[in-house]
Parts: structure tokens; C-alpha cells; sequence
């Protein structure tokens, strides 16, 4: 079971040099699923990358979701409960790690389902969360 955060879904929609190696995760026989924040977060990055609108972005994001086969689960009370304890002990101002709200909730959902989590950048890195990817 994988989380796909919001940073790698960019990765990909971004052409970033990080993308074939999120390609390669999400090709492999693992269980993928994200959240409805991560989704917003990268419809919001590609609307700005890409000069796209709001809906544009969010189409196209929704596409590479459903081709990728990744599960968009709910996040509920928990999520709010375990994102907070993120934020305290790993947030922003507070951690290196500077987890900002929409990591807090990926990090939520990763630890509720103790899966891993595939992502761009340091930030995770910085946690007690498993990556997906070796650095």
C-alpha cells in the first residue's frame, strides 16, 4: 500500500526530472491511493504551471489518477487528529522536515493505512514515514 502525495502527482503532470522514477513506482503491481487534498494540491500546482484554469488542471489530474490506477480515499476525524500530531511534531517552523498543512494530511493518510508514501523533495524524507522510492 502506497501514498501518493501531491509532489509526485506534480512531478509527473510537470515534466519535473523526478517523473520517471514516479512512472516506474506507480507501473509497479503495488496498491496506490491519494486524497482529495493531495488532488487539490496538484490540480493547483498545474493550473499555475501550466497556465491552465482550476477545471482544466483538475481534468487532467483526474486523468493520470485514473490511468494510474491510484484510489482517492476519504480522510475523516483521524486524519484531522493525526495531521495535527504531524504538524506538532514535524511542521512547519517547528522540524526540519517544515511540513505545510496539505503534507500533514498525506502524512495522515500514509500513517493510518501504514503504507508508504511516494514523493518528491526532502520534506518526508525528514519523517518517520517509509518512502516508496530510495533516494
Amino acid at each position: 500500500m502506497i501514498f501518493v502525495d501531491a509532489s509526485a502527482l506534480t512531478a509527473v503532470m510537470a515534466g519535473e526530472p523526478a517523473a520517471d522514477r514516479v512512472l516506474d513506482c506507480l507501473e509497479s503491481d503495488a496498491t496506490f491511493f491519494t486524497s482529495p487534498v493531495a488532488i487539490y494540491e496538484t490540480a493547483l500546482a498545474v493550473a499555475r504551471l501550466a497556465n491552465y484554469t482550476v477545471a482544466e488542471a483538475l481534468g487532467e489530474v483526474r486523468d493520470l489518477v485514473g490511468r494510474a490506477r491510484i484510489a482517492i480515499e476519504d480522510i475523516g476525524d483521524a486524519h484531522a487528529d493525526v495531521a495535527l500530531a504531524a504538524f506538532a511534531r514535524f511542521g512547519k517552523g517547528r522540524h526540519p522536515a517544515a511540513l505545510n498543512m496539505g503534507d500533514c494530511f498525506a502524512y495522515a493518510s500514509t500513517t493510518l493505512r501504514n503504507a508508504a508514501i511516494l514523493f518528491v523533495g526532502q520534506d518526508f524524507s525528514r519523517t518517520d514515514l517509509r518512502a516508496a522510492l530510495a533516494e
